[in-house]
């Protein structure tokens, strides 16, 4: 089995920062993409950043300039700091990891619980 787990939600003034954590545990041979989405309230869930496991990443055009993903493969770990926080950042933030289980296995895409982020104006 495998579990993902997120971390680092809060409540924030425009403008601060916040971490995001997440970390992948159990039965994996292997993590290409992980990646970070979120959803606020009425809308789709849309992609924020993404990172593979050779280190291209990818942003949302709204996000690029103030968030940098980054990861740990060692530790199955993908992070999200988030700078120069607005209103319009105010969702559930899941974090999402394709995992490979086993050699010659499918891969399969794994998400969070979901953590919220608030930003206050």
């Amino acid at each position: 089995q495998v579990q993902v787990v997120e971390s680092g939600g809060g409540l924030v003034q425009a403008g601060g920062s916040l971490r995001l954590s997440c970390a992948a545990s159990g039965r994996i041979f292997s993590i290409n993409r992980m990646g970070w989405y979120r959803q606020a309230p009425g809308k789709q869930r849309e992609l924020v950043a993404a990172v593979t496991s050779g280190g291209n990443t990818n942003y949302a055009n709204s996000v690029k300039g103030r968030f940098t993903i980054s990861r740990d493969n060692a530790k199955n770990t993908v992070y999200l700091q988030m700078n120069s926080l607005n209103a319009e950042d105010t969702a559930v933030y899941y974090c999402n990891a394709a995992i490979k289980s086993q050699p010659g296995g499918w891969t399969v895409d794994y998400w969070g619980q979901g953590t919220q982020v608030t930003v206050s104006s």
